[in-house]
């Protein structure tokens, strides 16, 4: 069942998607050359517990993984690119970071991931990070009210490909409001004109991440770490937006220096 939001309750939803973008933002500082993984999971925690909101992640146990989540980030690097656990692991110059969170504050939540580079950067990294971003706002501005959810789709997938990138079709985005996953799936590739009407009160998450080299995953021994089947880079981006009578509204934006880094 899919439930559209009154303007009251995107608003609701707002205050979370701010933190949210706040935090990412945030963490992107914390995480540099010389950093231990659980040094920003521990850091997310603290600041999540003093903002009075609750993690989506924790105790998370879907039909994938092993046994239920608990972390309040996913920490992916290099060749993972969704649902990495955060582990002992020390950045390196040149590692490629992506961070996913999603959390609720009064019973509505928000989803958003960032990609970016610590340290010098390899030029190829850049691009594939920017081809996520881009098709990001593609997505995003493909979101319009009476305009079809394959409308969505197909723009994220016409840049990924026009960036020679492969699209992989087993996990997209989503919808979110009083939960953290809620119909309908949102495909990172697809056919526009296709699929449910976008009404306005549709709350969903887009999330295009591409491989370098590959369409195909591969999962960790640990059950949720995912990466590219044949280990070359990944990024991954990711707003939750609302269909509004005036069009897409974002409501988990970075501040604008956190949006600058990368």
């Amino acid at each position: 069942m899919i439930e559209l939001k009154s303007a009251e309750e995107i608003g609701r939803m707002a205050v979370a998607g701010q933190f949210v973008g706040e935090l990412l933002d945030e963490l992107s500082r914390v995480a540099g050359v010389g950093v231990n993984l659980m040094d920003i999971e521990r850091h997310a925690r603290r600041r999540i517990k003093e903002r009075g909101a609750e993690s989506c992640y924790w105790d998370y146990a879907p039909s994938f993984g092993r046994g239920p989540f608990r972390n309040v980030l996913c920490l992916s690097v290099n060749d993972a690119v969704l649902h990495g656990l955060p582990h002992d692991y020390v950045l390196r110059d040149g590692d490629l970071l992506s961070i996913d969170m999603a959390l609720g504050i009064g019973g509505w939540n928000a989803d958003s991931a960032y990609s970016f580079v610590v340290g010098a950067p390899d030029p190829s990294d850049l691009r594939l990070i920017e081809a996520t971003e881009v098709a990001l706002e593609a997505g995003i501005a493909a979101a319009q009210p009476g305009g079809r959810i394959g409308d969505i789709s197909a723009a994220i997938g016409e840049v990924a490909h026009s960036y020679g990138y492969g699209v992989n079709g087993e996990f997209g985005g989503h919808g979110i409001g009083r939960t953290m996953h809620e119909a309908p799936h949102v495909a990172n590739s697809g056919r526009a004109r296709r699929g449910m009407r976008l009404d306005p009160g549709l709350t969903i998450a887009i999330e295009p991440w591409l491989c370098k080299t590959t369409d195909k995953i591969r999962y960790d021994e640990d059950g949720w770490t995912i990466r590219s089947a044949d280990g070359s880079r990944t990024a991954h981006s990711e707003h939750t937006i609302a269909v509004t009578p005036a069009g897409p509204q974002v409501l988990t934006r970075r501040p604008a220096a956190g949006a600058a880094k990368g």
